[in-house]
């Protein structure tokens, strides 16, 4: 099943329970479709959200309002039945908004360009948590709900630990060569996997951030995307277009599932009930994979096409965890390894092709989150 688009979308976002995907657009429209069975994905509607690009698109309030997050530097609450805008805040951020992702019921949390994260209360209507200890754009961010931490990827090729019970970075890594674009939780909490530019994959050992513990370069073009379907596999969204099936420790790339021809993933997720796969690419089509028909297609042969992943595989550390397909809960305490104050040495990762500063748009509504 596929959708297509006039421009190129730059994130997806599944509803929590009705068969509903929200796509956001780079040239600031907002797009919601219904899908079912058989059928082409409906679109319920089209809006013109931001007057740049919209980067980051997230469901909230169980599914009745939609978040997006813009270059323009402002945040917007929209209507999941008409698409209609409840409110906006026009300077969320100092800089382009690169991506929006929900903590809580009540908390969300954004990131931009420049490295900033923010996290807002939507009771107080409010930032209440700042973190600045990046210096290029945040280009992923996992919640962990057990020990109320934020986990952050950037361009400046660096992994961040960020304490909202604090309210300060807990740890961050030192600079790898690549940009670290994307995050998954792995292991029962015990390994944290990135992808990269160079089709790295990198792994670092929960509470020991301050290198990877492990690098897999099985794949052949940039990692753009990742997303947990277990604890010892993910699919990866990569620059070539493919989406692949990728076992972690050991590490191989087990099948390749989908493809948007040779365009770029920019983003997957899955159905609220798992059943379907959503990805969008360069080629401007939201396209839905029956994940049943994707895990019964054939077996690469690892032999001819991979690489052998080059890496020495540390010994996983301890974890007292208990995980879900969406929520990691990792036990918090002072003796866990990540108390990492210090400030790490300049980077020379080089930007985000999405990245650039919008202009903003005029006026300013204070009462961004009265309606949620």
């Amino acid at each position: 099943m596929e959708a297509l688009h006039d421009e190129t979308p730059f994130d997806l976002d599944f509803h929590p329970s009705a068969p509903l995907v929200a796509t956001s657009l780079i040239d600031g429209e907002l797009h919601l479709f219904r899908y079912a069975d058989g059928l082409q994905p409906e679109r319920l509607f089209a809006v013109k959200a931001h007057e740049e690009s919209c980067r980051a698109v997230r469901f909230v309030d169980s599914g009745t309002v939609i978040l997006t997050g813009s270059a323009d530097c402002s945040i917007l609450a929209s209507d999941v039945e008409t698409g209609k805008a409840i409110a906006r805040l026009e300077d969320a951020h100092d800089n382009s908004i690169n991506r929006v992702v929900c903590l809580t019921e009540t908390t969300v949390a954004s990131g931009d360009d420049e490295g900033c994260i923010k996290v807002w209360d939507t009771r107080q209507r409010s930032c209440c948590n700042t973190f600045h200890r990046h210096e290029d754009y945040i280009s992923d961010m996992i919640y962990v709900a057990g020990s109320n931490q934020i986990l952050a990827t950037s361009g400046d090729g660096t992994l961040s630990v960020n304490n909202l019970r604090g309210g300060r970075v807990k740890a961050q890594s030192e600079f790898s060569e690549d940009e670290l674009l994307s995050l998954v939780i792995m292991k029962n909490g015990q390994k944290v996997v990135c992808g990269t530019p160079s089709g790295a994959i990198l792994l670092y050992s929960w509470g020991h951030f301050k290198d990877c513990s492990d690098r897999f370069l099985g794949h052949s073009h940039s990692v753009d995307t990742l997303l947990k379907l277990d604890e010892e596999t993910l699919i990866s969204g990569a620059a070539d277009g493919v989406i692949r099936l990728v076992s972690i420790l050991p590490n191989q790339i087990k099948q390749p599932l989908a493809e948007h021809s040779e365009y770029p993933i920019e983003a997957i997720g899955f159905s609220h009930d798992r059943k379907y796969l959503g990805s969008v690419s360069h080629d401007k089509i939201l396209k839905l994979w029956d994940m049943e028909e994707l895990l019964a297609g054939p077996q690469l042969d690892n032999q001819n096409e991979l690489p052998e992943a080059a890496a020495d595989h540390d010994e996983l550390p301890e974890a007292n965890v208990a995980v879900d397909h969406n929520e990691v809960a990792v036990a918090d305490s002072d003796d866990d390894g990540m108390d990492v104050d210090m400030e790490p040495s300049s980077s020379t990762a080089s930007k985000s092709k999405k990245k650039g500063k919008g202009k903003r748009l005029n006026g300013f509504q204070p009462d961004f989150f009265a309606d949620l």
